[in-house]
């Protein structure tokens, strides 16, 4: 019997999770990723709940928890700098902390033997029919596969090949903010400082590197605009975000210039009426993020995959039948993800809001 082909659109943590219970159960499965390699950007991310017992599951748990930061509370300080309170470890790294280019790197590993990686490509066309779907890809050559999975991000490109534009799918919080690291002049050891106001915050910490500062400058934005422009434009509306403060934003601001890590990012989530079209359907952040704000993005890609490969062993053959019952038993735990999001979000500045619009989980 002809093993079934799938093809995994993203390589970050939904994807290599999928791809490792597809493969498990039979299927023959290709990732294609846009990027030419492993991503080693991105902070940390964090684990909460059932997302231990899929760790556990894949048999990487306890290499997982070596990585550990380790990460110790936060202290809040005003616009001075002065210490006016602090934070737990848990409010910034659940019950346990990793970075991400780690988990990245032991996902990639345990399924790179099994798996067909497809790295400096990206999906251009999809056209279902009756025994499968043609995809096309950029660089590559057409191929035809049973079934395509999205797990490539916020701005899914199978998402917008498959169910519409961007802006249909996508619901922004009001938060959007540039990510980046530099020296430690602060001298931080596993710790985090945070300063919040009205309209801005300033996330600083440490984790495993003592010599590099992680940096997360936030502010409120009217929609996620920014997240598509050159990053002059996004650092223009940083500075003038930040424009007159004092502390250690003039530092601040010059670094993020020097910076070869910048990022920037809006806190938005993902609301569709369904998570598949035909053959194709969606996980993690593509299909239903909850946004950095509910702290949830990592241990939520990592359920959403497990769920749906159980559901489709569930209804062999059938993928209508998969899809409908992945979504039935998913959808819950999302919106209540995706509330916990919106209420963090809106209390964010002047709220009394616990943190910035922190990415290290997405």
């Amino acid at each position: 019997m002809t093993a079934t082909k799938v093809l995994i659109s993203g390589s970050s943590v939904a994807g290599p999770a999928l791809a490792y219970f597809l493969h498990r159960d039979g299927y023959e499965v290709t990732v294609v990723e846009r990027a030419p390699d492993l991503r080693d950007s991105g902070y940390a991310v964090d684990f909460r709940g059932a997302a231990f017992d899929v760790l556990e599951e894949m048999g990487i748990l306890s290499e997982v928890r070596e990585h550990d930061t380790r990460m110790g509370g936060t202290v809040l300080v005003d616009e001075e700098g002065a210490e006016i309170g602090r934070l737990p470890a848990e409010a910034f790294a659940g019950e346990l902390e990793v970075p991400k280019r780690e988990l990245t790197r032991i996902l990639h590993r345990v399924t790179a033997g099994d798996v067909t990686y497809v790295f400096g490509d990206s999906i251009s066309a999809l056209t279902q029919h009756a025994s499968g779907i043609t995809v096309e890809f950029e660089r590559g050559a057409t191929r035809e596969f049973d079934l395509v999975f999205g797990a490539d991000g916020v701005y899914s490109k199978v998402r917008r090949l498959a169910f519409g534009p961007h802006a249909e799918a996508l619901r922004h919080l009001g938060l959007s903010g540039a990510g980046f690291s530099t020296a430690n002049h602060l001298g931080l050891r596993r710790s985090g400082i945070l300063q919040h106001g009205r309209d801005t915050a300033i996330f600083l910490l440490s984790t495993g590197d003592a010599d590099r500062l992680t940096v997360s400058l936030s502010f409120s934005t009217a929609s996620p605009a920014l997240d598509r422009r050159p990053r002059h434009e996004q650092e223009q509306a940083v500075r003038t975000a930040f424009a007159g403060r004092g502390w250690q934003v003039p530092r601040l601001l010059e670094a993020m210039s020097e910076a070869d890590d910048f990022s920037f990012a809006s806190t938005c989530q993902v609301h569709l009426d369904r998570w598949s079209s035909g053959r194709i359907a969606l996980v993690g952040d593509a299909g239903y993020c909850a946004a950095p704000t509910s702290g949830m993005g990592t241990s939520q890609a990592l359920i959403g995959a497990r769920t749906l490969t159980r559901a489709l062993a569930s209804a062999v053959g059938d993928h209508a039948a998969a899809f409908a019952a992945y979504e039935a038993e998913l959808r819950p735990y999302v919106t209540e993800n995706q509330a916990i999001g919106q209420e963090t979000a809106a209390t964010m500045f002047g709220g009394g809001g616990t943190g910035p619009a922190d990415t290290r989980s997405a």
